[in-house]
């Protein structure tokens, strides 16, 4: 018999809605909720095949052991006495620190990642802590944490209110949007120019969005800063600054001010590409605007002056007024939201050893993992874990990543695949498929533009033998505490839901203050694992019951009695309560960013050479869905994008073959001559390079493209430790 199943996509942070029709344990087919409160049907290509993903034989299925040199499989048993007969001799002789950790992007799409990590990562005690945030959005973080007091109080884009939305370094209209979840971007920017208004998006390469939008703005990589900046002298110069609402409660625009005097339109001009005429007319319609939104992404993010860009974007937002302001920059309110205290943000409470680079968030950048794998000495890491990633592809100098992963005494991966990093690991822990987990979105949820609660429970039964991704996580938290490996974790479930509930009663802001934690805890539902936690979360949230405080409030049963999700409204005004800067104003001008103002002067001399940036592509989730033939057939789309002019100049020919070296690398490609890219730059795309020895992944070795991180280099942008992806200075010649 035929039933349907309803769940969230959890393959990117679109989050959109569902509709599986399953026969037993077979899926039929996928198709977009049309019921779903959020994303009314919209699916992309990427939601439309998680069968596929499910049915991959290449997908690990039983743990692998390295045996003899290669990996074998082996019962979870053998797997996890391995990683306890291994593991804890390089922890009792070298120390805590001996043992790193990378987490990749699929964690935070994972409920029991974002819950259980927590309890490896404490249990480790280890400073060597690195993720994906680092090669993505951690400029943002900064950014936030410095301005409005927290690191996760980010605004987003209004999209379904604004009248004016300026874009830089973003292509939602393929990534699906990201630090501003919102199914159906092209609808969504649709809307925006039907009901009168302008999209403008400012980027390297005529994108789709680009194409899509009302206007379109080339610039140089890696200058958005530069520009941005220029923008806000222009609001001071003609008169145009009025931060509206938030006005009372902000500090530091007299030093903003001053600031942007140095980087007026004409200085910038040659720098960026875009002539000052351009730049004073998109200021005056931006501050023009009833109501506008300023949004920079991932091509902003990823330079060496990334904490600066998303620092100015907030800053162009409240100098127009449009903080806070429906259709402008709001922050969203989810369902799972802590109460947090007015305690500010502060990084660099350590430093990684080699390079000295600041810790962000509880971690370092990846972009000096082969630093701290390589050098030895004290706290050199000699054993790794890996969760859901995959560095050699991901991460600058993937070169030397590669070989430092080989050097290392022991690694242990929890991953789908034996992809290019796994195949270092020692032991392979298989994760469950996608269909096998329930699901909800914390991270996203907090960055939606608009406020919605979705819980999806298993579409399929996890099968016999499969360890779920919970138990994998507690399993090695045991053994890095020096339990051994078949100790009942129940226990340790027990502790880490404990943990959520005291912190919860003993929070002065929680519903539940004051109340006795052993009945809140009789009181949860979900049953062991990542579900009961969700419903302490959700309950003792802003919409929750309260354990009884609130008989209307959400729960966890309210969630499952809801599939097509709750609607919680559209964003409302949150500041100045929400703001956790220990004085209650926004921070428009921290010491710590005008510290590091001075440093642009650098980039207004504009340099030779080619640059280099990356693409994303719709079917494409990073590196981790390439061996989906539904998905990767068809044109080849690992190929460098040239324009015409410097195809000329180079020598190049479309459909020949380019060589693009730096300092690190280099890398052999197929060229695509076209002028959407602007002359000086060429476009590489992300993810590729599945040519390695070693790895198991059939239909991604047919087309396996390159690995543009081959040529990247490790820079970071100072402040927060991201590594500068975009704009990377190559030669490019014939092959």
């Amino acid at each position: 018999m035929t039933t349907t199943a309803y769940r969230t996509c959890p393959l990117c942070e679109a989050t959109c809605g569902l509709a599986i029709e399953v026969d037993g344990d077979q899926v039929r087919r996928i198709r977009g909720d049309r019921d779903d409160v959020f994303s009314r049907g919209f699916i992309c290509p990427k939601g439309s095949v998680l069968q596929h993903l499910h049915n991959d034989p290449d997908r690990l299925r039983m743990p692998l052991v390295r045996r003899n040199g290669s990996l074998i499989e082996a019962t979870w048993e053998e797997a996890f006495g391995v990683v306890a007969d291994r593991l804890q001799p390089i922890l009792a002789e070298h120390g805590h620190y001996a043992v790193g950790v990378y987490l990749g992007n699929p964690n935070v799409h994972n409920m029991s990642g974002l819950i259980y990590n927590r309890a490896l990562i404490k249990t480790l005690r280890t400073k060597n802590v690195f993720t994906a945030s680092t090669i993505d959005q951690m400029p943002k973080h900064v950014s936030s944490g410095l301005v409005f007091g927290h690191p996760d109080l980010i605004p987003v884009p209004d999209l379904d209110r604004t009248d004016h939305l300026l874009i830089l370094g973003a292509n939602p209209l393929v990534s699906n949007g990201s630090l501003a979840t919102a199914p159906d971007w092209p609808g969504r920017l649709a809307a925006i120019q039907e009901r009168g208004g302008k999209v403008v998006v400012v980027d390297p390469r005529r994108t789709k969005t680009a194409a899509a939008a009302d206007e379109h703005l080339f610039i140089r990589p890696g200058t958005d800063a530069l520009w941005l900046f220029a923008l806000v002298a222009v609001l001071f110069e003609q008169g145009l600054v009025d931060p509206g609402r938030v006005g009372g409660f902000l500090s530091g625009l007299d030093e903003v001010a001053a600031a942007a005097a140095a980087f007026n339109p004409e200085r910038v001009a040659e720098a960026t590409g875009i002539d000052p005429d351009t730049t004073r007319r998109v200021a005056a319609e931006l501050a023009a605007a009833k109501r506008a939104a300023v949004y920079g992404r991932f091509g902003t993010h990823t330079t060496e002056y990334g904490t600066l860009a998303a620092w100015l974007v907030d800053v162009l937002n409240i100098l127009t007024g449009n903080l806070d302001e429906p259709g402008g920059a709001m922050f969203a309110r989810p369902a799972t939201e802590r109460p947090r205290a007015p305690r500010g943000f502060r990084t660099g409470r350590w430093v990684s050893r080699v390079q000295q680079l600041p810790e962000v968030r509880g971690e370092l950048p990846v972009a000096t993992l082969a630093d701290e794998i390589e050098t030895e000495g004290e706290g050199q890491i000699r054993a790794l874990i890996t969760v859901g990633g995959n560095p050699v592809l991901s991460a600058p100098d993937a070169a030397r990543i590669d070989r430092a992963l080989g050097s290392l005494e022991f690694m242990v991966s929890i991953d789908l695949y034996r992809n290019e990093t796994t195949r270092h690991a020692d032991v392979i822990l298989p994760a469950p498929s996608p269909l096998d987990r329930s699901h909800y979105d914390f991270a996203f949820t907090g960055l939606s533009v608009r406020n919605v609660a979705n819980y999806s429970p298993p579409v399929l039964p996890l099968p016999e033998g499969q360890a779920d991704e919970w138990e994998i996580l507690l399993k090695l938290t045991a053994i890095a505490g020096g339990m051994p490996a078949d100790i009942d974790i129940g226990p340790l479930d027990d502790m880490v839901l404990a943990t959520v509930v005291n912190d919860a009663v003993s929070n002065e802001q929680s519903p539940v203050h004051g109340r006795d934690p052993d009945e809140i805890i009789a009181a949860t539902t979900g049953g062991r694992g990542p579900e009961r936690i969700l419903d302490v979360l959700v309950r003792t949230g802003p919409y929750g019951d309260g354990y009884g405080a609130d008989p209307d409030g959400l729960s966890l049963e309210v969630l499952r009695d809801h599939p097509h999700g709750v609607d919680l409204g559209p964003l409302q005004p949150r500041l100045p309560e929400a703001l956790c800067t220990p004085d209650g104003r926004i921070h428009l001008a921290p010491d710590e960013i005008m510290a590091d103002v001075p440093r642009l002067e650098g980039l207004l001399e504009p340099g030779g050479g080619m640059r280099l940036i990356g693409r994303r592509d719709l079917r494409s989730n990073n590196s981790w869905m390439h061996n989906l033939d539904v998905l990767v057939r068809g044109k080849d789309r690992c190929t460098l994008l040239v324009h015409p002019d410097d195809a000329d100049r180079l020598g190049l020919a479309d459909d020949g073959r380019a060589v693009v070296a730096s300092e690190v690398g280099a890398v052999e490609v197929s060229v695509t001559v076209t002028d959407d890219i602007m002359p000086g730059v060429v476009s590489l795309p992300h993810g590729w390079g599945h040519d390695l020895d070693g790895v198991g992944l059939r239909v991604a070795a047919r087309r396996p493209g390159v690995n543009v991180n081959l040529v990247s280099v490790p820079a970071v942008d100072p402040l927060s430790g991201n590594a500068a992806l975009s704009g990377v200075p190559v030669e490019v010649r014939p092959a």
